[in-house]
């Protein structure tokens, strides 16, 4: 009798991590895709759906300064900056909570007060999760100094 109640309370537990470990890779997949919609949002100047996917108290840091929520918007409506086309070279994601925290290596082509630039840069994104869903809170780039990936 005991041994049948140690068996259970083991495949209970089993249970329980293998729906944590799903639930996480679920949410991995789910953040990965937001990002890979942001940037084809961003490279269309998609202000609509951007606007909607960023966190009204969001931060962006850039090379030349940050801000908020509104004014990315702005830069992006303007085509003050254009984020032609982001080259995506590695992706990894760790969800704490309700907050995932996606970091990426990019090749960016951009468009930059009317000059076409093209920097590789370390992306930190952070994802925070409420009613509404997944929602972008922090955009941060860090330009490497480094070749492409294997270099």
């Amino acid at each position: 009798m005991k041994h049948q109640k140690f068996v259970k309370n083991v495949v209970l537990v089993l249970m329980v991590l293998m729906t944590i470990q799903l639930y996480a890779q679920d949410t991995e997949s789910k953040i990965k895709e937001l990002s890979a919609n942001k940037w084809q949002w961003m490279a269309d100047k998609n202000v609509s759906e951007l606007k909607d996917f960023f966190h009204p108290q969001a931060q962006f840091v850039h090379m030349g300064g940050s801000w908020g929520t509104d004014r990315e918007l702005a830069i992006i409506g303007s085509g003050g900056i254009w984020y032609k086309k982001a080259d995506v070279h590695t992706i990894s994601v760790d969800v704490i909570g309700e907050t995932a925290i996606l970091l990426n290596e990019i090749t960016l082509l951009a468009e930059v007060g009317g000059n076409e630039v093209t920097n590789r840069f370390m992306v930190t994104e952070v994802y925070v999760n409420e009613d509404d869903g997944w929602k972008l809170a922090n955009l941060s780039f860090v330009k490497l100094l480094t070749g492409p990936p294997g270099e």
